[in-house]
């Protein structure tokens, strides 16, 4: 009887034991591998919208102004006494001056496109940064993302070909440092491009030029 016992004890002890041994075989393929490098996050760039004087300008339809969040496709609209600037974080900034539409599309890739539908803008597109700026007619300037650069494109309404770079605006100390403040008179960078395109060129030209068209002064 007592045999009987200890045999039964026996096998009592075996089934614990294997039954301790599978359970800890389960918990330890359940555990992570701390050999496993984590997974990267890019990340996301958050562009934000600052307003000439905290007016409100169009953004998809809807009135916004200073502090907005503008997402990648948004369609940006300035009225008539209206301009703003995107910071786009690491990829640079955009001006958008005064009557004016544009869709404006971005990624964390470094890539950043400016649809210009009519008016002017300036996208200042920081080094490793593809920018451009296009028309409906194609694109009108890219930046070299080797060292990142100025695009300053005008499409007035009515107009029948984009303004690239225009001497007055490219070489202005705002244009150079990607600011909104500079231009002439003091006026800021987006409220010049206004004033030149709706000058025109002929404008510009110097009226002892325009007596003369030989180019020498009387």
């Amino acid at each position: 009887m007592n045999q009987k016992r200890a045999h039964g004890s026996r096998v009592i002890a075996a089934l614990l034991l294997f039954a301790i041994l599978q359970l800890g075989l389960q918990v330890g393929l359940a555990e992570p591998n701390n050999t496993t490098s984590p997974v990267v996050v890019p990340q996301q760039i958050v562009a934000r919208l600052r307003t000439n004087n905290n007016q409100p300008i169009t953004v998809n339809g809807l009135s916004v102004s200073t502090g907005a969040s503008i997402l990648t496709g948004a369609t940006i609209e300035t009225g008539a006494d209206q301009s703003a600037t995107v910071n786009l974080g690491a990829l640079g900034s955009l001006d958008i001056a005064a009557n004016t539409k544009l869709v404006l599309t971005y990624d964390d890739q470094g890539n950043v496109k400016v649809m210009l539908v009519y008016g002017c803008a300036i996208l200042n597109a920081f080094k490793k940064t593809n920018g451009e700026i296009a028309t409906d007619q194609g694109t009108a300037a890219k930046n070299d993302p080797a060292v990142g650069g100025v695009l300053n494109v005008c499409f007035p309404q009515g107009a029948a070909a984009p303004t690239v770079n225009s001497g007055v605006l490219a070489e202005t100390p705002a244009a150079a440092s990607g600011g909104t403040s500079g231009g002439l008179f003091g006026l800021g960078r987006a409220a010049t491009i206004a004033i030149v395109a709706g000058i025109g060129a002929a404008a510009l030209t110097p009226l002892w030029f325009q007596d003369n068209p030989s180019g020498s002064h009387p």
